[in-house]
């Protein structure tokens, strides 16, 4: 008989679940061994609260609701929530859970993005919506990095939040190039056409409040386009969900 089969490791596993106990970790951060894997105290430390634009999420001085750029030109989306900036130290996690292949890092990033939803929700008082939509990636793109961290979160996010999640929805046509160090109008040129709904999208979006959920937003160019894409296909009202927003449209992970 195996380890893993033995009475006394299944009674073990049983009590830890019963009891929702972990053996732990190292904080991803401070490396402090504690049960989560980003500690309370760096969560509290580096949680970037600030005056943030309704509309994209952008950090605003002052006490105006939506930034200048936002009242000139309003994206296809209305209202952005995030969890942090896009800065130390939720960059570098960032960055190893998309390019580095950490994907395990998408539940402990997903936990940290819905508590901080949950939050920003009971202070903004929005109705949530009726489904949530990863951004997708193309197929090329997806086989390369071998996975979606959009998906990863949001079918991590979804169920937290009471949100259910349709990755089937909309579809990526173009394998569009890399975004980094683009400015924001060659970022859109890129995105022209770069979205499709899908058939169970256009008979599921019509009359719906959707979410696009993403990992970061720079520009807010990748989500706009998405957005205008689902309010085609009938959607009446389109939300950003996005972990990180950079301090400025320059910022580009």
């Amino acid at each position: 008989m195996s380890l893993r089969n033995s009475r006394p490791f299944l009674a073990w596993r049983a009590f830890a679940a019963a009891w929702r106990w972990s053996p732990g970790s190292a904080c991803q951060i401070c490396a402090t061994w504690q049960r989560d894997a980003v500690c309370g105290t760096c969560r509290q430390r580096f949680r970037h609260a600030g005056h943030r634009c309704r509309c994209c999420a952008v950090s605003l001085v002052g006490l105006n609701e939506v930034c200048g750029r936002c009242i000139l030109r309003p994206p296809a989306f209305d209202h952005t929530l995030t969890a942090f900036d896009y800065a130390y130290p939720w960059d570098g996690l960032i960055t190893r859970f998309k390019f580095s292949g950490a994907c395990e890092l998408a539940g402990p990033l997903a936990d940290l993005m819905s508590d901080a939803l949950w939050t920003a929700a009971e202070q903004t008082g929005f109705e949530p919506p009726d489904v949530l939509l990863p951004v997708p990636l193309s197929a090329a793109r997806q086989r390369a990095r071998g996975y979606n961290q959009a998906w990863e979160l949001a079918r991590r996010v979804g169920p937290a939040l009471e949100v259910p999640v349709q990755a089937r929805w909309v579809e990526r046509v173009l394998d569009t190039p890399h975004q980094t160090g683009l400015p924001r109008a060659e970022r859109l040129l890129n995105l022209r056409g770069a979205f499709a709904v899908t058939a169970a999208g256009r008979a599921g979006l019509t009359g719906r409040r959707v979410a696009i959920l993403d990992d970061v937003m720079t520009t807010g160019a990748t989500l706009d386009a998405l957005a205008a894409t689902v309010r085609r296909a009938g959607a009446t009202a389109v939300q950003s969900w996005v972990l990180a927003r950079t301090v400025s449209d320059d910022a580009a992970p």
